[in-house]
């Protein structure tokens, strides 16, 4: 029975992720940060662990028990994340390494760790969770916006690494998904953004902050999290999976859109949303 360690898993796409795999025969373990989430999988029959990817001694120790379990790891999918909402100028340096401290140094942690594993057996598959918004930006997530930026660079240089290797580097790109992120987002909104001094405090009352508190989610082209489960789980049977995978209508139409406008444009047509 092939394996799995999956980040993130408390909810959204890596809860479904999970599911989904468990369902078709692999062996998932689970993780997530916090305890109560962790007892939530371990009752949905899933072998958890507590993983904070900020912690390299989380990952470490979830590492070492899979492989005294399996003596070897298939896969891992890098889904652990967040988005900080805010104008840039509105993000101080301390927000912005907060982002990436779980975005993108935990990713990094998680497929370092990983790799020493991998070319020590001489296959693996490590999956990225990245977005639409690792290939083009949008206004308001200019942290988040990088952090994804940082990840596609990070697993495209790997991917050049390990060719002609066993060990391949598949990235997601997701678009709108159904999950926790807005709320999430509002909570980091809520508490790092000082909407009353910013230069955009109306356009976050109006705009930003109302969609985020907003139970409705009428994001265009959005998706439930079970497409993400499914490409995840095509990866997991592909012998040789493609090393890019886009999920949403968004996320073709946004990629197709930076290849063919210029740049100025582009900045016009990203800007209505």
């Amino acid at each position: 029975m092939k394996n799995i360690l999956i980040t993130g898993c408390s909810s959204g796409i890596g809860l479904e992720t999970a599911l989904v795999l468990k369902y078709n025969g692999y062996k998932v373990y689970a993780s997530a940060r916090e305890k109560e989430d962790v007892q939530k999988l371990q009752n949905l029959g899933f072998e958890t662990f507590k993983i904070d990817v900020r912690n390299k001694e989380d990952i470490k120790s979830a590492l070492s028990k899979i492989l005294q379990n399996d003596k070897n790891l298939d896969a891992v999918f890098n889904n652990a994340g967040y988005g900080q909402i805010g104008a840039l100028e509105d993000v101080n340096t301390e927000v912005l390494k907060e982002q990436f401290e779980t975005n993108v140094f935990g990713l990094h942690e998680l497929t370092y760790q990983s790799m020493q594993i991998f070319r020590n057996q001489g296959c693996g598959k490590i999956i990225q969770h990245s977005s639409v918004l690792g290939l083009i930006s949008l206004k308001f997530r200019g942290a988040y916006n990088a952090s994804k930026y940082a990840i596609e660079g990070l697993s495209d240089t790997l991917r050049q690494e390990v060719q002609g290797s066993d060990i391949y580097i598949s990235t997601i790109n997701t678009g709108p998904v159904t999950s926790k992120f807005r709320q999430n987002a509002l909570k980091k909104f809520t508490k790092h953004i000082n909407t009353e001094t910013s230069f955009f405090k109306n356009a976050y009352k109006k705009q930003l902050k109302q969609r985020l508190e907003s139970d409705v989610d009428d994001t265009p082209f959005n998706l439930p999290a079970r497409y993400v489960a499914k490409v995840v789980l095509h990866i997991m049977k592909s012998k040789k999976p493609k090393p890019r995978y886009y999920v949403t209508y968004a996320t073709h139409l946004l990629a197709f859109a930076k290849r063919i406008l210029s740049t100025n444009l582009l900045d016009k047509f990203l800007n209505k949303f």
